[in-house]
């Protein structure tokens, strides 16, 4: 098979780890790259060994009869412009997360990618992690038997030695907690809980160092989720915090309980029920892109839309559901912790 051509908007951070775990998977590589500084096509070429074209206008880069593919990457604001437009030109596109900063134009791509019949990627990379592919086939093979109670929490100090601070801490720049870079641990906590959310409960504070003050949004936010067949979950995103990265992930089941990277079941007779059993997995531990499972995640999109089907868990499909949970609780924070009825974000 042939590689998809990739255009990749941006060329910072984010985009730098995209493009090598493109390239790795063998089955795509990034062609060319639209960036608002002009870049060295020479250079490029030279870095990447084959030939790489840069532009700075958005019409020209998707007017390329080659690209096959766009991964979205820059600032989140931008995301909703840059996903209208991919759609709009009729390219499959990648995009960060998260994909946009208003439930409105979450909708608004929702209905440019329906129009288009597009195919899409969004960067919840975490269910392609290691850990949370273990975790989600111990769940699957009744290892927890019904898990009842579910805890996943983003612990993460995102200050000024954190690439992202100059334009995170702006409302208009992260949005809130959760959008912010909490919406992983909110995603996984649905992957691992399954079935519907009925209701969200969240509430909302802030540190009083001062590098956090600098943040025009709380930087704290938990939130207690409701689902319909009773159940319960609750996540934390905590990006003030001073502390090693910590993605916490606790489940409770009728047949044992899963902590991190540990396990306690009753489906295993021979285990010692006085201790807790040890997964050999690689446990997300780093906010760094270039520590996250993009290739694996990469290889599953560019598989599916080979076969011209959506992608498995993290399609815009996949992503706009735990978007519209994610709304929901910073609709209840804001209003102080008033229960929110997941129906009350309509689709």
């Amino acid at each position: 098979m042939k590689p998809y051509n990739v255009g990749i908007i941006g060329y910072g951070w984010a985009a730098t780890a995209h493009i090598a775990a493109i390239n790795n998977t063998g089955l795509a590589r990034v062609t060319s790259i639209l960036s608002s500084r002009p870049l060295d096509d020479r250079e490029l070429s030279a870095k990447y060994g084959y030939p790489v074209k840069s532009f700075t206008r958005l019409k020209d880069f998707l007017a390329q009869s080659d690209l096959d593919v766009v991964d979205i990457t820059g600032y989140p604001w931008e995301h909703t412009k840059y996903a209208l437009a991919a759609a709009a030109a009729g390219k499959h596109f990648i995009l960060e997360k998260p994909i946009a900063l208003a439930w409105k134009d979450c909708l608004a791509i929702d209905a440019a990618i329906r129009k288009n019949k597009i195919k899409t990627c969004v960067c919840f990379e975490v269910r392609y992690s290691g850990q949370f592919l273990t975790i989600k086939s111990v769940i699957d093979n009744g290892m927890l038997g019904r898990v009842h109670y579910g805890e996943v929490d983003y612990y993460h100090g995102v200050g000024p030695w954190y690439g992202q601070y100059r334009w995170n801490v702006k409302k208009r720049g992260g949005g809130s907690s959760l959008l912010s870079a909490g919406c992983h641990a909110l995603d996984a906590l649905l992957l691992c809980m399954g079935g519907e959310v009925e209701s969200v409960t969240s509430l909302n504070t802030s540190s009083s160092h001062k590098y956090f003050k600098a943040y025009e949004y709380p930087t704290t936010t938990t939130s207690l989720i409701q689902f319909k067949d009773g159940r319960v979950g609750k996540c934390a995103s905590v990006i003030d915090c001073f502390q090693p990265y910590y993605f916490h992930v606790h489940l409770v089941g009728s047949e044992g309980s899963l902590l991190d990277g540990k396990i306690h079941t009753n489906k295993i007779a021979s285990l010692n029920k006085k201790n807790w059993s040890q997964l050999s997995i690689h446990p997300i531990d780093s906010g760094d892109v270039a520590d996250h499972p993009y290739q694996t995640q990469f290889e599953a999109f560019f598989k599916a839309l080979a076969e011209g089907k959506d992608m498995p868990l993290t399609s815009f499909q996949d992503a706009l559901q735990s978007h519209r949970v994610i709304f929901a609780a910073d609709k209840s924070a804001a209003a102080g912790g008033k229960p929110v009825k997941l129906r009350e974000i309509k689709l």
